[in-house]
């Protein structure tokens, strides 16, 4: 479990005592104001995990995770696995679409 890596935000500030490798940004309090290299830090840390973030938004836009599931517990995952599966399919049709653009 120690070579998992995990990139979080300031919600899981307690994660490290759990977990060694958790990545948290700085956080800046009343007596204890961020440098300008602890906020290039804390930007660069979000760049790397604004991807995923993305990705769970746009799984949230389909409800299925947001609300209770109403429907068979058996088909869950299948259900669950197709909403992955078309989101995937959308991130790679933008791909192509930008190395499409940039060879024109």
């Amino acid at each position: 479990m120690q070579s998992i890596e995990a990139k979080v935000d300031l919600g899981y500030i307690g994660n490290e005592k759990i977990h060694s490798n958790v990545e948290i940004p700085k956080k800046k309090s009343k007596n204890y104001k961020l440098t300008d290299g602890d906020k290039k830090e804390n930007q660069e840390k979000a760049s790397k995990r604004i991807f995923v973030e993305h990705i769970n938004a746009k799984i949230k836009t389909f409800q299925i995770l947001k609300q209770k599931y109403r429907n068979r517990r058996k088909r869950y995952n299948l259900r669950v696995n197709l909403i992955c599966g078309l989101i995937n399919f959308d991130r790679g049709m933008m791909v192509l679409e930008k190395r499409v653009l940039q060879e024109v």
